[in-house]
């Protein structure tokens, strides 16, 4: 059970895709995720550092020169999309339908990923969906369940 069709190298708020898993129709969204925090703000280490401490530490050795100006370049260059709003962190949001009538609109979920990110063609928005599918299929069996035995009951009282 996963999902095929896979989302754009890039994505916009509200992008969605679709699978069918016994039955239930599974779409995965981008939502905005609203933490305000900028990358150097939510990841440790994230400007390279040449102390062995520093979450950021680049390693010892020979090249390290190289290796610490490589990674400060990478970082600025991340920083700077940042800023122009090039990528942004998302939510990917499973909702999963049965015959049209949709059971869980928050079946499952994971923050804290970045969209468009430099140099990177989204396939991790893809992954993340396909792995929070099998607990959306779980939640959603738990509610048609739960629905179900209401609809019973209801039926018995009658």
């Amino acid at each position: 059970m996963t999902f095929t069709q896979k989302f754009d190298d890039y994505v916009c708020l509200g992008d969605t895709i679709t699978c069918t898993v016994d039955g239930y129709t599974v779409t995965a969204r981008i939502s905005h995720d609203e933490t305000p925090d900028a990358p150097d703000e939510r990841q440790d280490g994230f400007w390279p550092s040449l102390y062995p401490n520093d979450a950021g530490f680049i390693g010892a050795g020979n090249g390290w020169r190289d290796r610490f100006d490589t990674a400060q370049a990478r970082a600025e260059k991340v920083m700077a999309a940042w800023k122009n709003d090039e990528w942004f962190y998302c939510g990917v949001i499973l909702s999963v339908a049965l015959e049209g009538i949709t059971l869980d609109r928050f079946a499952a979920s994971l923050w804290g990923i970045e969209a468009n990110y430099p140099d990177s063609d989204n396939a991790y928005l893809t992954e993340v969906a396909n792995e929070l599918l099998p607990e959306a299929i779980a939640e959603a069996k738990a509610e048609r369940a739960r629905q179900c035995a209401i609809l019973c009951q209801a039926d018995s009282a009658a």
